[in-house]
């Protein structure tokens, strides 16, 4: 089977809010290269915000404020819990680094980072790693919740992406950039479950950028549209009862009569008997003898 090349004429993703200068992420040292499984081992949240922090660039705001709002399924207090979660497996250290004075300043001054490794790290590791000057993730007490609209299905359906496979972990800005293509897959009979299943089928090993990705899978493979509703074909006859004329449907009018005149015989007279006949004129004759009498 053949697979979308992800690196091809691939536009770029949307921007992640950089942190100020002596914040945010730091790449560990001898970080490996990505893989498929890279966070399997992880709960399905967790699995989730590894990928899309493994996608962010060197410096890009790590708390949590930030994460919750480019992303569109967790809030802050499940991004916090989250990240001290991603501690705990050994990914990720929150470090403070103390910066002697320099030429012309005075005091000293404290620079902070999230180190991100790729791969889990034991805590021997990262002593190494930063040199012992490690300190545990912070714990922030207020959360705020944010005030946003209910997400669309289309929305929702490819938020949960990332849930079935990190690798398609979009942020907040990606779903809604693809939200009108899944609309458009969903107004044209594809279940929200179904969409899910041709999104996340066939994944190569790396995909780079899932926003990417998955525009182009959404618009090579998007279904044909449903066929408009053959309109009610007006009929050529009209078929009516032979005896009154009542129109009706073919199955409503057995032998060409409806059902008050098929039980009355058709509805036309009987013919008259011969005997019936002399009755009739034996009776004239006999007005006709009064008329001249009178």
């Amino acid at each position: 089977m053949a697979y979308e090349n992800p690196n091809a004429a691939l536009p770029a993703p949307a921007a992640h809010p950089m942190a100020k200068p002596g914040y945010g992420k730091r790449s560990a040292p001898e970080e490996q290269q990505p893989k498929a499984d890279a966070f399997h081992h992880l709960a399905p949240r967790e699995a989730y915000l590894a990928s899309l922090i493994d996608q962010l660039s060197e410096n890009a705001a790590m708390d949590a404020k930030t994460l919750a709002k480019a992303q569109p399924l967790y809030g802050q207090q499940a991004v916090r819990s989250a990240l001290n979660e991603l501690g705990r497996a050994g990914h990720l250290r929150r470090v403070r680094r103390r910066i002697p004075p320099s030429e012309g300043e005075t005091g000293t001054r404290w620079v902070f980072h999230t180190f991100w490794s790729r791969t889990a790290r034991d805590d021997e590791w990262w002593a190494w790693a930063l040199e012992g000057d490690v300190t545990p993730p912070e714990v922030e007490t207020k959360a705020v919740v944010d005030d946003v609209p209910p997400p669309s299905e289309a929305y929702d359906t490819l938020a949960r992406l990332g849930l079935r496979d990190p690798r398609l972990a979009l942020s907040a800005a990606d779903c809604a950039a693809l939200e009108e293509l899944a609309g458009e897959w969903l107004a044209r009979g594809t279940s929200p479950d179904q969409l899910s299943q041709v999104l996340v089928a066939g994944l190569p090993d790396q995909v780079h950028s899932p926003r990417a990705f998955l525009r182009r899978r959404l618009v090579d493979r998007m279904p044909p549209e449903r066929p408009a509703a053959a309109p009610a074909r007006a009929p050529r006859v009209m078929i009516e009862c032979t005896d009154c004329g009542v129109p009706g449907r073919a199955e409503a009018l057995p032998g060409g009569l409806c059902r008050a005149c098929a039980g009355r015989g058709g509805g036309a007279e009987p013919m008259p008997t011969g005997r019936q006949i002399r009755d009739v004129r034996a009776w004239v004759e006999e007005i006709r003898a009064g008329l001249v009498r009178a």
